[in-house]
């Protein structure tokens, strides 16, 4: 039950498209490709309309939102953005949890459309919650870099991001880590220990849901901050990452491994040998 795929496809009549349930999940996986495409052009419309591409904390202006001054209409904007972008990279190793709800609250419950949607934006509302954070830490991280000459700011940048790619490879070695994608990687175990009956249930299974997903996850995307929140190569390496730790077999072994990879490149980018990948 703890690797997924293979766990719950022959349970669940995966193979079985002619009955209601394999229909239901057929077009719940169309529409979630169409969401996850939709949130990627979205995102990339995004990052190549912008004027310069941004640099870290202290660039983390969108179009219409100033790198520092706190307004609710650059909130706004950020949390649109972000949240589209969390979509974009998250759904693809979220989609086997989601369909392993629809086919236990079919099982449950007759109408599967609703309920379903409600759990996706349980978890979608959790990463939303995290933009907002990230909003907070970016405008107070704005604010300091104007104390900083420039030239101190390009020297930095490096040590900055290279610390955090180190700290982000070690949380790969913490219980808490491996706790949280336990859980991502274990569908069945999760719906069978978390089971809420209704739309507040499946509100609240979509949060819980996504609260492991960002235990999981929150130090590889403060790779993503700090290399360039709207860096597109690191955006597809780390959507990449998450897919292959959540979904993939062995996907736990990979995680060692990408931890180790990222305590390395993290040394090299801190001390210069390599530069902002």
């Amino acid at each position: 039950m703890s690797n997924l795929i293979p766990d719950y496809i022959p349970r669940f009549g995966w193979l079985r498209p002619g009955s209601p349930l394999g229909r239901a999940r057929l077009g719940l996986l169309a529409a979630l490709t169409v969401l996850t495409g939709a949130a990627w052009a979205l995102t990339v419309y995004q990052a190549l309309s912008m004027n310069a591409p941004m640099e870290g904390m202290s660039d983390m202006a969108m179009s219409g939102m100033p790198a520092a001054g706190w307004s609710f209409a650059s909130a706004g904007v950020f949390l649109g953005v972000w949240t589209v972008m969390m979509a974009a990279m998250m759904l693809p190793a979220t989609a086997p949890m989601i369909l392993v709800f629809v086919s236990a609250q079919a099982q449950h419950e007759r109408p599967t459309a609703v309920p379903t949607w409600t759990f996706v934006a349980g978890y979608l509302l959790v990463w939303l919650v995290a933009g907002a954070v990230v909003y907070v830490l970016g405008q107070v991280g704005s604010n300091l870099a104007t104390l900083i000459t420039p030239t101190d700011l390009v020297s930095w940048k490096p040590i900055a991001l290279g610390a955090t790619l180190v700290a982000a490879g070690l949380y790969q070695f913490t219980p808490l880590k491996r706790v949280c994608l336990s859980h991502c990687r274990s569908p069945l175990a999760f719906v069978a220990q978390h089971w809420r009956d209704g739309r507040l249930g499946a509100l609240q299974m979509g949060i819980s849901h996504g609260t492991y997903c960002l235990g999981c996850c929150w130090a590889l995307f403060a790779v993503l901050v700090a290399a360039g929140l709207m860096s597109l190569a690191w955006m597809l390496l780390l959507t990449l990452v998450v897919f292959v730790e959540k979904v993939v077999p062995q996907g736990q072994r990979i995680s060692t491994a990408i931890g180790i990879a990222f305590v390395g490149l993290g040394i090299m980018v801190a001390t210069g040998l390599v530069a902002n990948p």
